[in-house]
């Protein structure tokens, strides 16, 4: 660890005592903010926030925080102001994953944390723009959003006068590192390269807490893309019903309630949806938590699988709606329009900006040089990768106008 020299705590004269830490009757198997791994940069500990807490509240004041709002979840975000963005998409991701980590007992700022930040990597217009950078940095390490969040969060936010990044707990940045399982090289070498002194490991599971989460992102994105895709016309009713799963849930409603309009339909499939999901995955952990008896938060990481889970029979289930959305939603021809457009603009502004450095703010360059007179082509093209990375996408397309002349992702 490196230490910073930081302000004297609080005096002993202010009264903390009665200052909640969190829910304090946590599972043996759950992680102790009161043991973590520590930081990058030693700080003194807050007489009134768990580490998890600070985690949390600097992740929520993040300027890539903000920039979620304008960032693509399915729809590019000028099409509707009721589509998902990355912002709402996250939050609701951190509902579904506190619900989860209260049942079991888990810290749930520790997972609030992790469902936060779990996007911040994205690139603008969503999949569609990071297939693009990944292409436009094969020669330079490829990009991936995973990295990419892991990045922001311990180097690119700059607001802290002492050191870069958000300086995030051990236990927050392996959750962010591994929340979807074991990181296999050659991205475990270059999170490793990124974080050096806190020796991740990436070879084994995440945490229940980072489970949650990233089970929790499943959830939302099942549910809300049928919403808004239903929302949109791409989708319609009738096509739902050709998917066991929602077909039960869509005559169940019926039944209930005869003649409901669209809307409210819509609303109530999204509602019991998720209540169906979160049952089952509480069900199914419950299951294998009785089996394991897991005694510690290192107990779950060595597991050897994961232990926050659906069960077998509905993983079946959810695939169904994964690749239903797959063909009817995601490969819909007039989204693969505007994705087609978008890959565009991203190789486009890349070409651009590599050719001609100087079209990156001075601060962005300076960030980069680190004091060197030059760039190399690899450092440069990473430059490049993490400025167009942090676009959301109504300034990408802005840059494209600039530098091209014309709205690229609209009006196809």
């Amino acid at each position: 660890m490196n230490p910073v020299d930081l302000p004297e705590p609080l005096p002993e004269a202010l009264d903390v005592s009665d200052i909640g830490f969190g829910f304090t009757n946590r599972a043996t198997y759950a992680v102790d903010p009161q043991n973590t791994r520590g930081r990058v940069f030693d700080e003194p500990e807050s007489p009134t926030r768990t580490a998890f807490q600070r985690d949390r509240d600097r992740i929520i004041h993040s300027n890539a925080f903000r920039r979620l709002k304008h960032k693509t979840q399915v729809f590019i975000s000028d099409e509707g102001d009721h589509y998902r963005t990355r912002l709402t998409h996250s939050i609701e991701v951190a509902q579904i994953a506190r619900s989860i980590a209260r049942a079991f007992r888990l810290d749930e700022d520790l997972t609030e944390a992790l469902a936060l930040a779990h996007d911040f990597g994205h690139t603008p217009f969503g999949h569609a723009g990071e297939r693009a950078l990944d292409s436009a940095m094969s020669e330079f390490g490829g990009f991936d959003h995973n990295l990419q969040s892991l990045r922001i969060v311990s180097k690119m936010e700059r607001r802290y006068p002492r050191f870069d990044g958000l300086n995030l707990s051990w236990e927050t940045l392996e959750g962010l590192a591994k929340h979807n399982g074991p990181v296999a090289e050659p991205l475990a070498g270059r999170i490793r390269a990124l974080l050096p002194t806190l020796q991740l490991r990436l070879d084994g599971y995440a945490s229940l807490e980072a489970q949650a989460a990233a089970l929790s992102d499943d959830i939302a994105y099942d549910t809300h893309d049928i919403d808004d895709g239903l929302r949109s016309g791409l989708l319609n009713l009738a096509q739902l019903r050709t998917v066991p799963l929602l077909f039960g849930l869509l005559d169940d409603i019926a039944d209930e309630f005869p003649g409901l309009d669209e809307e409210r339909t819509r609303h109530e499939l999204s509602r019991r949806l998720i209540t169906i999901m979160v049952e089952d995955v509480i069900g199914e952990t419950q299951r294998r938590l009785s089996k394991l008896r897991p005694a510690s938060a290192d107990d779950v990481r060595n597991a050897g699988a994961s232990v926050l889970s659906f069960s077998e029979p509905f993983s079946r289930q959810e695939g169904e709606v994964k690749a239903f959305l797959f063909k009817h939603l995601y490969r819909h021809p007039s989204l693969m329009e505007r994705m087609t457009s978008a890959e565009a603009v991203v190789k486009d502004l890349f070409v651009t900006y590599l050719q001609n450095i100087e079209e990156i703010p001075l601060r962005w360059r300076e960030q980069a040089t680190e004091g060197v007179a030059t760039l190399n082509k690899p450092k440069a093209a990473r430059l490049v990768a993490d400025y167009i990375a942090g676009m959301t996408d109504l300034f990408a397309d802005q840059e494209h106008e600039r530098l091209f002349g014309d709205h690229a992702t609209r009006g196809v």
